[in-house]
């Protein structure tokens, strides 16, 4: 199995354990606070992964430039707004609708890559992310009523739009942090995908720490306390945060982010398992016909690409 297939699988299992943690945070420090935490608090990891690598495996420090400081500032960015669109959608009755949407990232990704950076797809690849996407929006609206006009009327939707809007820049945060982290290999004497990664995440979670808690300062401030008072939880949640992001961009590097993302929609399954198992939740043939496809997708994009 390629390294980036196995990577991607680890990033997935980490980032389900970091939504489940700010889950549990969003009840008590609102939606901006449990944001923060995921970038703040994530900091001292990500500077120890790149001093891990640097200082003990003698990896390279690549030099800066102009075209890295572009795309990261963008996907940086683009990150924050993505994340902002979803959590409004918990705001929204039709929230799974607008949720499945946003799980149209792959396929946006694979688009923006294509004009971003040239890269293209075959369409055996382009015909397994579909197939696990559509797994993906098949769970997420399986405890839904589905009928033909429900769902036409739930494409012009404004949770729909919101979704969709999401995914988008999702998809565009992706490939910039591609182009990003593969900026900085010229600069390197034997490019690495590991040290590239390690750079590109510390520079990205500085940023976005300071977007955050210069918002928080100025737009909700009474949050400060209770971000200090979460520290114990908040530090776990930067830890695997960090951890999960260090994987994504590592794989990334290696792959085109449309593929990379689409692998990522195990994630799913993991949630799922956690749904059906730990929290002993009923499930409906869609949601099963809905993993079905996942795995068939992934299966289909690791033997396709």
């Amino acid at each position: 199995m390629e390294t980036w297939v196995l990577i991607t699988i680890s990033a997935a299992f980490l980032q389900n354990i970091r939504s489940t943690l700010q889950k549990h945070l969003k009840d008590k420090l609102g939606t901006s606070g449990a944001t923060f935490v995921r970038f703040g608090f994530g900091i001292p990891f990500a500077l120890a992964f790149l001093a891990l690598f640097t200082y003990f495996g003698s990896y390279q420090l690549p030099s800066l430039n102009a075209e890295f400081a572009f795309w990261v500032v963008i996907a940086a960015i683009a990150q924050i707004i993505a994340q902002a669109l979803l959590v409004h959608m918990f705001s929204f009755r039709n929230f799974a609708v607008g949720s499945a949407y946003s799980r149209t990232e792959p396929m946006q990704a694979a688009l923006f890559g294509l004009i971003f950076l040239s890269e293209k797809v075959s369409f055996a690849v382009l015909g397994a992310i579909a197939i696990s996407v559509f797994g993906v929006m098949l769970i997420s609206v399986a405890r839904t009523e589905i009928t033909p006009r429900s769902l036409v009327i739930s494409i012009f939707s404004k949770t729909s739009l919101i979704g969709l809007s999401s995914g988008t820049i999702f998809g565009v945060a992706a490939v910039a942090y591609r182009a990003a982290s593969l900026s900085l290999a010229p600069s390197l004497d034997e490019p690495n995908f590991i040290i590239q990664a390690a750079v590109t995440l510390s520079v990205a979670i500085i940023l976005q720490s300071v977007i955050m808690i210069t918002w928080i300062y100025f737009k909700d401030r009474e949050q400060l306390p209770k971000i200090r008072a979460a520290w114990k939880i908040s530090l776990i949640v930067g830890f695997v945060g960090a951890s999960a992001s260090f994987g994504w961009f590592m794989a990334m590097t290696l792959q085109q982010a449309a593929v990379v993302k689409a692998l990522a929609q195990i994630e799913m399954i993991f949630a799922f398992i956690s749904s059906a198992f730990i929290f002993k939740e009923k499930i409906n043939r869609y949601e099963i016909a809905g993993c079905a496809l996942i795995v068939c997708g992934i299966l289909a994009l690791i033997f396709g690409s």
